[in-house]
């Protein structure tokens, strides 16, 4: 049988009316009749690569680190706590890593749950802006019918031109067994905007007013239940370049008015000592 919603497996079988396969690196058999968990298709990726073949809420953050080879649990979730030799970091349920990285001695008590996920879109150049409604209504539809998510866990969709924001929610007491997990949608979403479907023959096809949206730019930012744990050695180089640009920037300022301070007060005691002179003239 073919895998209709994940080309990354092998063995496929039919069973009982269902095609059940194997994701390839791992062997975890999955259903092919709903979404593959995001750890299992990144496993499945990096094994395919070995072999050669608006304002954003005070704690999302982005990944920075792309793909890399994780440990699953049995059901697919990620682990806690991820390695890549000797350096390791604690990771959320989308498995995006939320700490600095450690050596393995690393303590990573529990897998924080992603409870919002934005996703940011710019559509390529148009004449003419989209009608948000129609937007919000052809968004809801593709991702409630393709990547199989209940429409309760889809927030607002946002219109600035050229931008495009989706918001995804849902809390672990909202999610019911069998709902399919945000993280999965979102992944799904990011592959088939940059062209690298999951899918099997099946291209992602938005059509609003009889149009095809075309993607130039989608970004994924992510929001945990617990706050991110970085430190400033996370920062990236050219991050820690512009706070120190606009420190010393702060401290030149302060320098430059303590001096225009200084020189004022002497031209001011300068004049009343040519006044007082006068004075004594005038007087004599």
């Amino acid at each position: 049988c073919i895998c209709t919603k994940n080309k990354r497996v092998t063995n496929c079988v039919q069973t009982g009316g269902t095609c059940q396969c194997q994701s390839i690196g791992s062997g975890v058999t999955v259903e092919c009749n709903t979404l593959t968990s995001k750890c299992l298709l990144m496993k499945a990726e990096m094994s395919s690569s070995k072999s050669g073949r608006f304002n954003k809420p005070k704690d999302a953050f982005e990944d920075t680190d792309g793909l890399y080879d994780p440990e699953c649990e049995n059901n697919g979730i990620f682990k806690a706590k991820q390695c890549n030799g000797t350096s390791c970091w604690c990771v959320n349920t989308a498995g995006v890593r939320r700490t600095d990285k450690h050596d393995t001695n690393l303590k990573c008590n529990q897998l924080v749950r992603t409870t919002w996920i934005i996703i940011e879109m710019k559509h390529a150049e148009r004449k003419a802006p989209l009608s948000t409604e129609s937007l919000r209504k052809a968004f809801v539809e593709t991702i409630t019918s393709r990547y199989l998510l209940d429409g309760r866990y889809i927030g607002d969709v946002e219109y600035e031109t050229p931008y495009i924001t989706v918001n995804l929610k849902q809390n672990s007491s909202r999610k019911f067994p069998g709902d399919v997990d945000i993280a999965d949608v979102a992944y799904y979403f990011e592959k088939d905007a940059k062209g690298d479907s999951i899918f099997h023959n099946d291209r992602l096809n938005i059509s609003i007013d009889n149009e095809v949206l075309n993607f130039e730019k989608t970004v994924v930012y992510y929001v945990d239940e617990i706050a991110p744990e970085f430190s400033m050695k996370s920062l990236t180089p050219g991050v820690i370049a512009v706070i120190v640009v606009v420190v010393l920037a702060i401290v030149a300022g302060i320098a430059v008015l303590v001096c225009s301070r200084r020189r004022k007060g002497k031209y001011v005691k300068a004049e009343v000592k040519e006044m007082n002179e006068m004075h004594r003239g005038l007087n004599a």
